[in-house]
């Protein structure tokens, strides 16, 4: 089944559909297409063009399997950063527990390509998806679904969609990041209320705690690892109640991309339960990183003798206008790129074949289409240059793009990664 639904999107005409492919390819596939291994510069691509590295995107997939191995976690990585079913499959192939992920939409994408294991890091209450749901779950046993509660409310909202449904749907109490973060139970004594009310739900079972320490308010190392350790004594104390009787494992998770050295460390500290732990890690930015928000806050600046991520995009784009000697203007803008952390970052100029540093550029400003350079005397750039930019935050990189070709660093494309947004 996944072998299956993977190759058909090899069967999708590229068409018109897809942003920056080659004209002439218009009547292939996907999959005609990646056979011809076109070059991305001389092989008839168009600007703007967003393509993903393919020996960075390896190198990083291989990282955080090694953190997660070498610490003793399982790792469920945030599939909403790229909603690439090609990618969730090259995750899982690399060790993954299974894949998080945060609304429904994103957990029908994933079951149709055929994941077993999902990590909701929401609480769910819209009775329709709840319903799909517990028919999947009905319908498929290896399927393995979990996902937050954080109110009373809520557990009375999920207990009466799935009235009747054969199987309980697993949850773990979030726990807050702190007053005023965003979403969690905020105190320990309701966290025990959301879990009595788990326990007096027919379809439901309390699986574990689980709680995002990126939004603990101003974060820093001594604050994130305090509140993890709120996080595992709130599992201590829930499993000495008797709360998790009769689980085959508790689930205690946290970890986005900012703060995985902290959450590894905390969770070496978890006690022995009265069954095992399942210390489930959910990074997600890793897979293409970037050169900007996720540069300065990889826990790996901190750890280097861990590893280290590399930016995988490069998006490519056109100087189209050079009206001054202090300002050009590249064919792409805010529909290509991301811009909601920090604005592209020109990397490198391309000349009739040739790749120089961006010297004296900086991009100051995006329009619908146009990205605004300022050019100092150092720069050498003229109309017909290709500019390549790094981007600031993967989540708002990849959900411009419904297609991405994967190149090798001599410009050859081996792949394409098919997104769902």
């Amino acid at each position: 089944m996944v072998h299956d639904a993977l190759a058909r999107l090899a069967e999708e005409r590229v068409g018109h559909r897809f942003k920056g492919l080659p004209p002439d390819a218009a009547d292939l596939t996907v999959g005609e297409l990646a056979a011809q291994r076109r070059n991305l510069f001389t092989g008839g691509f168009t600007t703007p063009v967003l393509a993903l590295s393919a020996e960075r995107l390896e190198h990083n997939l291989a990282a955080l399997e090694t953190f997660a191995e070498r610490h003793g976690l399982a790792f469920a990585p945030h599939g909403k950063t790229s909603m690439a079913p090609q990618l969730f499959h090259r995750q899982i192939e690399r060790g993954a527990w299974g894949i998080t992920l945060a609304v429904p939409h994103q957990v029908r994408v994933a079951r149709e390509f055929g994941v077993e294991r999902v990590f909701l890091a929401n609480e769910l209450v819209d009775a329709a998806a709840l319903r799909w749901i517990a028919a999947e779950q009905d319908a498929n046993p290896a399927f393995r679904f979990v996902c937050y509660v954080d109110s009373v409310r809520g557990v009375e909202l999920m207990d009466a969609a799935l009235a009747g449904a054969s199987r309980p749907v697993d949850v773990v109490v979030e726990l807050a990041a702190g007053e005023g973060a965003r979403t969690g139970v905020r105190t320990e004594a309701e966290c025990a209320a959301v879990a009595d009310a788990v326990s007096a739900a027919r379809t439901l079972r309390l699986a574990g705690v689980a709680g995002y320490e990126g939004e603990v308010p101003q974060a820093d190392p001594a604050r994130v690892r305090a509140w993890l350790r709120r996080l595992v004594a709130l599992a201590v104390d829930f499993d000495k109640a008797g709360r998790f009787a009769g689980l085959d494992e508790i689930v205690v998770s946290a970890g986005g991309s900012a703060w995985f050295d902290a959450v590894a460390d905390v969770f070496a500290e978890v006690p022995e339960l009265s069954a095992p732990v399942l210390k489930l890690l959910r990074s997600g930015a890793y897979v293409s990183h970037d050169d900007g928000h996720y540069e300065r806050l990889t826990p790996f600046n901190r750890v280097p003798e861990e590893g280290g991520l590399e930016p995988a995009f490069r998006l490519w784009t056109q100087v189209v206008s050079r009206p001054s000697a202090e300002q050009a203007f590249t064919n792409a803008g805010k529909r290509d790129a991301a811009y909601d952390l920090d604005l592209p970052v020109a990397r490198v100029v391309r000349r009739d074949g040739t790749e120089r540093p961006a010297t004296g550029i900086e991009v100051t400003g995006l329009s619908d289409q146009h990205a605004w350079l300022r050019t100092s005397s150092e720069a050498d750039v003229e109309v017909g240059d290709w500019v390549g930019l790094g981007l600031s935050h993967p989540c708002t990189s990849f959900d411009k793009w419904a297609l991405i070709p994967v190149a090798e660093a001599d410009g050859t494309v081996v792949d394409y990664i098919r997104t769902f947004f």
